[in-house]
């Protein structure tokens, strides 16, 4: 059976809240039950029939047509897939718990934060914060795996507390900031203070990165074991990520500022 296809009208004049569009919570409804759903909105109540073409298949595959006004997309989808044609707003793939979300343009702040299962890919670049805590929160991502293909904003990682982030091509400042566990690889460059008072966790960067704190210890360069089976398994996620753990790598302790059980991996070619 062929995908739920959802296609905009226009571009929307406001900002619209697309969780309720999620294959668990529209499974068994007709056309008419999902046109009626309320997307809640900044100004005018708004409905999915409203902002949306819809032509209907299966609930548990849902195509939309993306706008950097649709926010929340995929939030806490526990199945099934989404694919975005184009960009997202704020909080892509936030709180999910499983299935798959493909988005093919650019994403917005917060994009998986909060996420506990499944796997998010942006096909383009992703603002500041991916993964990490929404204010008031204590704790970002914490299970799951992110793929971004582009670039990343500052403070990606932020808070990470389990699963894996990668980032295709380069980071901004304060990567891995304030890390409790999980992993974050970093393809390209990575902007000042990486792993900026991480307590816990794995930061791989492919580069140098342009200024690290002084509370970082040089560990001296390794050939780790346990780094070729990740490579393994992240053939699968990044064949640029999984190739970078083949080399030897320059390992730092830290951040000594706080607790220091974590790890940051700089690839040594040589």
């Amino acid at each position: 059976m062929s995908a739920l296809v959802l296609t905009l009208k226009g571009r929307p004049p406001q900002r619209l809240d697309m969780a309720p569009i999620v294959p668990h919570l529209l499974a068994g409804k007709s056309e008419a039950e999902i046109a009626r759903i309320a997307l809640q909105t900044t100004r005018v109540g708004c409905t999915v029939g409203d902002a949306f073409a819809i032509r209907m298949g299966d609930a548990g595959s849902i195509r939309i047509e993306g706008s950097d006004r649709l926010d929340r997309i995929g939030h806490g989808m526990t199945g099934g897939e989404i694919r975005v044609e184009g960009e997202v707003g704020i909080q892509a793939g936030r709180a999910m718990q499983g299935g798959r979300l493909v988005i093919g343009g650019d994403a917005g702040p917060w994009t998986a934060s909060g996420m506990r299962g499944g796997s998010l890919e942006v096909l383009g670049s992703v603002a500041e914060r991916l993964g990490g805590p929404l204010a008031g929160e204590i704790a970002g991502m914490r299970g799951g795996t992110v793929l971004v293909r582009g670039d990343a904003g500052a403070r990606a990682g932020d808070r990470l507390r389990r699963g894996t982030i990668v980032i295709e091509g380069s980071a901004g400042a304060y990567a891995g900031s304030r890390m409790i566990a999980g992993t974050l690889v970093v393809c390209g460059r990575a902007g000042a203070l990486p792993g900026y008072l991480m307590k816990r966790g794995t930061l791989a960067l492919a580069q140098e990165p342009a200024a690290m704190a002084p509370s970082f210890v040089d560990c001296g360069v390794h050939k780790l074991v346990a780094l070729r089976l990740f490579a393994k398994y992240l053939e699968g996620v990044s064949a640029p990520a999984s190739s970078l753990f083949r080399h030897p790598v320059r390992r730092f302790a830290g951040d000594m500022a706080v607790l220091g059980k974590g790890e940051l991996l700089v690839i040594h070619p040589g």
